[in-house]
């Protein structure tokens, strides 16, 4: 994901300029949640992938699930909510990716109970069918870092 900056050329025109995001753009609990997902993904990468909506009837039934079997879930449930295999790197990775910085925005307005941007977010990326478990999902990790 790239950040624009304006900045002035030659003709004294404001112009944006891009340049790359980075982890240390973003609050330290904003990091952690995201290298949180990091370590996860990596986890998942050789296990087999599971279906969004089995996946989450399941959790559902159960009341005290850990942050790590929500975010198994989603990294696991991620490419077929999106349609596509998202770019995750490896914890502590400076750069961060636009499905990262996707996840991270989503996160602290999930956190922040910012419900507009976090339905926006959900409904730019995700199909109206896979909506309600992603930010289930999306949610119940967020509720464990305190994100800002």
């Amino acid at each position: 994901m790239l950040n624009t900056q304006t900045s002035l050329d030659f003709t004294g025109v404001e112009k944006a300029s891009l340049r790359p995001v980075y982890l240390s753009d973003y609050p330290k609990s904003s990091q952690a949640f995201l290298n949180h997902l990091r370590l996860t993904a990596r986890e998942c990468r050789s296990a087999a992938h599971t279906d969004l909506f089995t996946a989450c009837a399941v959790l559902s039934v159960s009341a005290p699930v850990s942050r790590n079997a929500h975010a198994q879930v989603l990294m696991k449930c991620l490419a077929q909510a999106l349609g596509k295999t998202p770019l995750m790197y490896r914890p502590d990775v400076e750069e961060v990716s636009f499905d990262e910085a996707w996840l991270i925005r989503t996160g602290e307005a999930a956190a922040s109970k910012d419900w507009d941007s976090f339905e926006f977010l959900i409904r730019s990326r995700v199909p109206k069918i896979s909506r309600r478990n992603v930010g289930a999902l999306l949610v119940s990790i967020s509720d464990q870092f305190a994100l800002t």
